[in-house]
């Protein structure tokens, strides 16, 4: 095969699967430093990649808006065909992914064996269930005469204007002191787009009461729709070391504000996935989900918290809308004070 020199790598799906395929980009850029390489991503994960050394060009696939349906597939590989690329990378295992690069006449299409749209692949890579998506996403160079790579970590590059924007936060929460003198701040990220995979609300708010009494401030991180959980979080607290930052900050400016964080408690969600990538402690809330299944924290010092013995678990690669057996016990059964353990010996390790 030829030296990649027009790459796309095509990945149009979560936030935190987009994160963990940062990795393969930047395996990409360290084997092919002359190519040209470009990233397909929709319009919430396409921050992800900005200011990223390893991407050229970040391309928004609006797949559910404006360019949704069989037309919008269409005009998307319309697009990648006016750009002449000859190599795409495609992790995303969708018949949609594929089917984009193959009517854009990409000459090499690399994906997984399990991809929906493998038939339209040149080149099929195994997907291991039992690897970590890092590595499983890494294996997607091998096509491209890259030799097997280790564990890599994601990095994530927030600009000047988004560490101001973080400063401005602070400040305005906490004062000018924020700054000279930074409190000692816990991150604390209780939402999911996924039900199930959310802690339960009042053993996040019992779990704050303890970091308070510990002399922790605490900084609630989210996305818009998890505003309304944070706001009840922080509105039930009188106390001013709480503060929700969910709903106002970018992706790029809370992975700043989680950098500036000692440790992060969050759920299986995206913030776990950011806090990797900023290499923030992590202590990781597992429930109708495993570890095994690939997404899990790999951080030198993170922790993951978790039910052991249960036979309903895992329900779901995802999780779902409820408990399908209706006790929830996968989550009930942690504890705040084993949290809290976690998060004390985290913080003495990393001080």
């Amino acid at each position: 095969m030829n030296t990649p020199a027009k790459i796309v790598v095509f990945h149009t799906a979560f936030i935190g699967d987009v994160v963990l395929a940062l990795p393969l980009l930047q395996l990409l850029r360290e084997r092919f430093p002359e190519a040209r390489i470009a990233a397909v991503t929709t319009p919430l994960t396409a921050e992800v990649l900005s200011n990223h050394p390893a991407v050229d060009r970040v391309i928004v696939y609006d797949k559910r808006g404006a360019r949704a349906g069989i037309a919008g597939i269409v005009r998307m590989a319309g697009e990648l065909r006016s750009e002449s690329f000859d190599t795409a990378v495609i992790p995303h295992r969708s018949l949609r992914s594929a089917l984009v690069c193959r009517l854009a006449g990409i000459p090499v299409r690399v994906g997984f064996d399990t991809s929906m749209g493998r038939f339209l692949l040149t080149h099929k890579e195994r997907y291991v269930p039992t690897d970590h998506e890092i590595l499983r996403n890494l294996a997607l160079s091998r096509p491209l005469g890259v030799p097997r790579s280790g564990m890599r970590l994601p990095n994530l590059y927030p600009s000047s204007a988004d560490k101001l924007e973080v400063d401005a936060f602070l400040r305005e929460q906490w004062g000018e002191g924020a700054l000279q003198r930074p409190p000692l701040m816990i991150a604390i990220a209780p939402g999911s787009v996924w039900n199930t995979k959310r802690w339960p609300e009042q053993k996040f708010a019992d779990l704050i009461q303890m970091l308070l009494q510990d002399q922790w401030s605490v900084v609630l991180i989210g996305g818009k729709g998890d505003k309304e959980l944070c706001e009840r979080l922080c509105g039930g607290n009188r106390d001013s070391r709480v503060v929700d930052a969910s709903g106002r900050l970018s992706l790029l400016q809370s992975a700043d504000l989680i950098s500036r964080c000692a440790v992060i408690v969050t759920n299986d969600s995206a913030p776990m996935h950011l806090a990797l990538a900023m290499r923030v402690p992590i202590v990781a809330l597992f429930g109708p989900t495993v570890p095994e299944f690939g997404f899990a924290p790999v951080g030198r010092d993170d922790r993951i918290v978790e039910t052991n013995g249960l036979r309903c678990r895992p329900c779901a690669i995802h999780g779902g809308k409820k408990c399908p057996v209706g006790t929830f016990d996968c989550m009930e059964m942690i504890l705040p004070v084993r949290v809290r353990n976690e998060v004390h010996a985290m913080a003495h390790r990393v001080s």
